[in-house]
């Protein structure tokens, strides 16, 4: 049986070096290649590929809100996320969408199109080392609400905006914010911002 991938990854180069890569092996065939998160769900909809292979960050979606799509509307395809952040908490959020394989950029075209076997197989594939990192990092102290507000606040955006964007009163943006950072041990909301983003938990 031949399998059947789609990639996506705005970097047209990465795309077309891996296409080619996988097209050497003799069970795989790259069917389609989309350069947005958007444009990978409109396509693997059209194609219903074995398996979506998606960058994890891309222009309009991002490759787990991409998969999450993918798996609600093509339930037969199966989802890899490669990356070059592999920060642990884009690990949770990728599993809990119910992507099967996480892993580098670093990773040989082989040991891909291996994973690509493993998945469409119904295994799991998850980089060691990303795995060490993500239990090491541990699970985030943010509540959901927590962690979007410091999302908007992470590009300097002033609290009236948040609120407005957020759908919440100032003053609740606010006591969010100092949540936050009292949590993670932040002297102020920008702080807080850097210190999630880095353990990929925002």
């Amino acid at each position: 049986m031949t399998i059947q991938v789609m990639l996506a990854d705005d970097e047209n180069l990465i795309r077309d070096a891996v296409a080619s890569l996988l097209d050497l092996e003799e069970d795989i065939d790259v069917v389609g290649q989309a350069a947005s998160g958007t444009e990978a769900v409109a396509l693997a909809r059209r194609l219903a590929p074995d398996v979506a292979v998606l960058d994890l960050q891309m222009p309009g979606l991002d490759g787990i809100e991409a998969a999450a799509q993918i798996l609600t509307e093509v339930p037969g395809c199966a989802c890899v996320i490669v990356t070059s952040h592999g920060r642990p908490g884009y690990l949770k959020k990728a599993l809990e969408a119910g992507v099967r394989g996480f892993l580098p950029k670093t990773v040989s075209a082989k040991v891909l199109a291996d994973v690509l076997r493993q998945v469409v197989a119904g295994g799991r594939y998850v980089d060691p080392e990303l795995a060490a990192e993500a239990i090491s990092a541990g699970a985030s102290p943010l509540t959901a609400r927590e962690a979007d507000v410091l999302e908007l606040a992470a590009d300097g955006a002033p609290v009236e905006e948040i609120a407005v964007r957020a759908s919440l009163s100032p003053g609740t943006v606010r006591n969010y914010l100092s949540s936050a950072a009292s949590k993670l041990g932040a002297a102020n909301r920008h702080e807080a911002a850097r210190t999630a983003r880095a353990r990929g938990w925002i």
